[in-house]
C-alpha cells in the first residue's frame, strides 16, 4: 500500500474517490465540491474493471484505462498508457482496478493534500485517492472502512468507505456532488449488468444524499432476497396492510404484485413469497 505525499500545485480539482472489486463486481463511488461529479470520474466494464479519474481530470482516461485491462494489461500498465503520452499527467490522479490488480497515481502538482492508496483483500482490490482534502487521514478513514466492511455486497463497500471519508473531513471546500457507479453479470433493471448508477450533482451534503438515493436504488431495482413464504400470520398481516392503503384483492400475492408494481418494486417480486426489503417498505408506507 502507499500513501501520498503532501505536494505543492498550481491547479487541480477536487475529489476523493474508492474503486474498489468484490468478485465479478466493479465500481467506483465519488465526491468532490466539484458538481456533477458522476459525468466525469467513474467508469466499470462488466469483466474489466473499474476507473476513477480526478484532479485535472481527463475524461479520456477511463476508456484508455479500461482498454488496458481489457487487453491483459495489469492496472499499473493501464495507469502508464493513460500517464505517458499526456504533457498534464502531473495534474491529475487516477484509480484502477482490473481483475487481480489495482493501482492509484497522484501526479506531483496535484493540489495539496493529495495522494492514496491501493491494495486487495479476498474479495479483490482497491484503490483510494484524493486531492484538496483535509489530510491524509481522509483516504487511510476510506481505507479503514472498506476493510472493516469485508463481506458485504460491493456497494455497501463503496459506500461505507465514501461515507467514512466525508466524516473524516473529505474535501477540504466542502462536498456539493456525488455519484456510486458499478457493474456485475445480470444485475439491476432487466438483467442488464448495471448493479449501480447514482448521481447526486448538486447538493450541500451529497454524500448522504448519494446514501439514501443508493439504498433506493437497492430497493427498486435489487434482487429478492430473504424471500419469506407468503402464508400464514405472514399471509393474513400483508393482506390487512395492502387493504389499508387501497390495495384489497382476492388474495395476499395479487394485492402485492398491484402495490408493488405501482411503487415500482417488480424486481423484487418472488413466485416463493415477500422479499425482505419490500415487507419493511410496506409495513412503513401501512404505519
Amino acid at each position: 500500500m502507499h500513501l501520498g505525499r503532501r505536494i505543492a500545485a498550481t491547479v487541480g480539482g477536487v475529489t476523493f474517490s474508492i474503486v474498489g472489486q468484490v468478485g465479478e463486481a466493479f465500481g467506483v463511488a465519488v465526491a468532490s465540491k466539484f458538481p456533477f461529479v458522476g459525468s466525469v470520474v467513474p467508469a466499470a466494464r462488466l469483466g474489466v474493471g473499474a476507473v476513477a479519474t480526478q484532479a485535472l481530470a481527463r475524461v479520456g482516461y477511463r476508456d484508455t484505462a479500461l482498454a488496458a485491462l481489457e487487453a491483459g494489461r495489469g492496472a499499473a500498465a493501464a495507469v502508464r498508457a493513460c500517464r505517458d503520452p499526456d504533457p498534464e499527467r502531473e495534474h491529475r490522479q487516477l484509480g484502477v482496478v482490473g481483475i487481480d490488480t489495482q493501482a492509484t497515481s497522484t501526479g506531483e502538482a496535484c493540489l495539496p493534500w493529495a495522494g492514496g492508496r491501493s491494495g486487495r483483500d479476498e474479495t479483490g482490490g482497491y484503490a483510494i485517492q484524493g486531492n484538496i482534502l483535509v489530510g491524509p487521514q481522509v483516504v487511510a478513514a476510506m481505507e479503514d472502512a472498506w476493510l472493516r466492511v469485508v463481506g458485504l455486497p460491493l456497494v455497501d463497500r463503496l459506500l461505507a468507505a465514501l461515507l467514512a471519508g466525508d466524516a473524516a473531513g473529505g474535501d477540504a471546500r466542502g462536498r456539493q456532488g456525488a455519484a456510486l457507479y458499478a457493474v456485475e453479470p445480470s444485475a439491476g433493471y432487466d438483467q442488464c449488468g448495471v448493479l449501480a448508477d447514482v448521481r447526486v450533482d448538486d447538493h450541500p451534503a451529497a454524500p448522504q444524499e448519494l446514501a439514501r438515493l443508493v439504498r433506493l436504488n437497492d430497493l427498486m431495482f435489487g434482487t429478492p432476497t430473504d424471500v419469506q413464504p407468503l402464508e400464514g400470520e405472514l399471509a393474513e398481516e400483508v393482506g390487512a396492510r395492502l387493504a389499508s392503503i387501497g390495495y384489497a384483492a382476492a388474495s395476499p400475492a395479487v394485492a402485492l404484485a398491484t402495490w408493488a408494481s405501482a411503487e415500482n418494486y417488480e424486481t423484487r417480486l418472488s413466485p416463493d413469497g415477500i422479499d425482505a426489503k419490500v415487507l419493511a417498505a410496506l409495513r412503513e408506507a401501512s404505519t
